[in-house]
C-alpha cells in the first residue's frame, strides 16, 4: 500500500512579496486599460489568474511598471511598504480624478523571524480574481474620464527607508470630498492587501 500525505502550499516572505508586486503590475495595467488612460489597441490579451488580462505594449509604460514592480518587491520583503496608490490625473491641469489605493498589512513576525505560512495558491488566486473582476467592471460605477489623462504611482513606506534616486518626495495628490468604493481584498497570510478607489464626483452630483 502506498503511503501519501497531502501537499501543503508554503508561502515564504519572498514568495508573498512576488505575489503582491506581480498583482500590482497586472492591476495597474487593468486600471490603465479600463479607465482609457491609454488606447485600447496598445494592450495585448494574456491569461492570468484564470482571467483574460490586458498588458500594455507601450515600451515606456512597460519599463516604468517593471521598475516599479521590482522596487515594490524589495520593500515588501523588508516589511517596509504600507500602501501603494495609483493616481489618475488630467493631462491638461494635473487635477487628480481618481486614486486607486492598495493598503498593505505585513506580518511583522514573518519579517523578523523568517517564518513561513501556509495558504492554498488557488485560494489566493480566487481572491485576486475577485479584485480584478471589480476593476474590469469599474466603468459601471465610476464617472467617464472625458479628457486625456496621465497616471502616477505613490508608495508609502516606513520613514527609515532610503528611496532610490528614481523616486522623489510627493504630496498625497488627494481629491477634495471624494466618493469612495471599497473593493475586495486578498491575503497571502504574510501580506494582506485592501483595495479602495476614490474618485472626483461628477459636477451634477456636486450640485445636488
Amino acid at each position: 500500500m502506498a503511503s501519501r500525505t497531502a501537499s501543503k502550499d508554503i508561502i515564504t516572505l519572498r514568495g508573498s512579496a512576488a505575489i503582491v508586486s506581480e498583482f500590482f503590475s497586472y492591476a495597474a495595467n487593468s486600471i490603465l486599460y479600463n479607465r482609457g488612460v491609454y488606447p485600447e489597441e496598445s494592450f495585448n490579451k494574456v491569461k492570468k489568474y484564470g482571467l483574460t488580462m490586458l498588458l500594455t505594449q507601450d515600451e515606456g509604460v512597460k519599463a516604468f511598471i517593471a521598475g516599479l514592480t521590482s522596487q515594490l518587491s524589495e520593500w515588501l520583503e523588508a516589511g517596509k511598504l504600507q500602501r501603494i496608490v495609483l493616481v489618475i490625473m488630467s493631462k491638461a491641469t494635473s487635477e487628480v480624478l481618481e486614486r486607486w489605493n492598495f493598503n498593505i498589512e505585513t506580518d511583522a513576525e514573518v519579517v523578523e523571524k523568517e517564518a513561513i505560512k501556509e495558504k492554498s495558491d488557488k485560494e489566493i488566486m480566487r481572491e485576486i480574481q475577485a479584485i480584478m473582476r471589480q476593476v474590469a467592471s469599474c466603468i459601471t460605477y465610476l464617472p467617464c474620464l472625458e479628457e486625456p489623462c496621465v497616471f502616477d504611482v505613490l508608495a508609502y513606506t516606513d520613514t527609515d527607508v532610503d528611496a532610490p534616486g528614481t523616486w522623489v518626495e510627493s504630496d498625497a495628490k488627494l481629491i477634495s470630498n471624494p466618493q469612495m468604493v471599497k473593493l475586495h481584498s486578498f491575503d497571502t497570510k504574510i501580506h494582506k492587501v485592501d483595495t479602495l478607489v476614490s474618485y472626483k464626483k461628477d459636477e451634477w452630483d456636486e450640485d445636488e
